[in-house]
């Protein structure tokens, strides 16, 4: 039987616009004790006003973000285009996770191109997936 993981992370968020989609995400991390705050919002833009909001308070912003690639309004890839322009504080504060449902290798490749993601993987969100997750939490280097 898989047995918490002991809140490794205080805070993530959920960027997906597919309620059964976060509301699986979100169990999973309580399940499991991943996290003691889950932030869960529908859209990109809601994320980003999000981040903004709390750039003069980092210790208030997610340390992950689970990102979905396919979004209405604004998709995974185009939030990283005004992710990067956001304020240092908040960049060297978030690890992003691109959870998708996306089968399409261009889109890994493009994901993971970004100096900003982190990880890619596919839905849903399983203990496994969060275990290999907390087994290598650094960051990667967006200097890279």
């Amino acid at each position: 039987m898989e047995q918490p993981l002991n809140v490794p992370y205080k805070r993530v968020m959920i960027v997906d616009d597919t309620y059964v989609d976060r509301y699986v995400a979100e169990r999973v991390i309580k399940k499991y004790s991943f996290a003691e705050d889950i932030i869960s919002v529908e859209s990109a833009l809601d994320a980003l006003d999000y981040l903004m909001a709390g750039k003069d308070h980092p210790e208030e912003l997610p340390e992950l973000i689970f990102l979905d690639i396919n979004m209405p309004e604004m998709n995974g890839f185009e939030f990283l285009e005004k992710y990067k322009e956001l304020p240092e504080t908040i960049k060297k504060h978030c690890i992003i996770m691109m959870l998708t449902t996306s089968l399409h290798e261009e889109d890994m490749k493009l994901a993971l191109a970004n100096p900003y993601v982190y990880r890619f993987l596919n839905k849903p969100l399983t203990f496994d997936r969060l275990k290999e997750i907390t087994l290598q939490p650094e960051k990667k280097d967006p200097q890279l």
